[in-house]
């Protein structure tokens, strides 16, 4: 049950670190990009807009990398769980004559 919690968590909290960060440099740079000086020209290079959003892509590798220590930590229990497995034979289901 606790590694299940551990998963749940990290793979939530990267889910929503990656969503966030993307979403803040996607309003970033269509603010920079639409930004134009007076004669028409853009303000800022694609350069400045790309250099803007890097704490953005830092918050999106955190948030990429806890979601796949989430995705780790299932794939052990996973691992886990089959290995120390007790088989259960069944019993055949008798379904209702109408």
């Amino acid at each position: 049950v606790g590694l299940i919690n551990a998963h749940f968590w990290l793979a939530t909290i990267g889910t929503v670190l990656y969503i966030a960060s993307m979403w803040v440099n996607g309003i970033t740079q269509g603010l920079m990009w639409r930004a134009i000086n007076d004669d028409g020209t853009l303000t800022y290079s694609f350069a400045e807009a790309l250099q803007a959003s890097h704490p953005g892509y830092i918050v999106r590798l955190i948030g990429g990398s806890t979601f796949a220590s989430g995705m780790l930590i299932m794939a052990y229990n996973t691992w886990r769980t089959i290995r120390v497995g007790v088989r259960v034979e069944s019993s055949p289901i008798a379904l209702p004559i109408h």
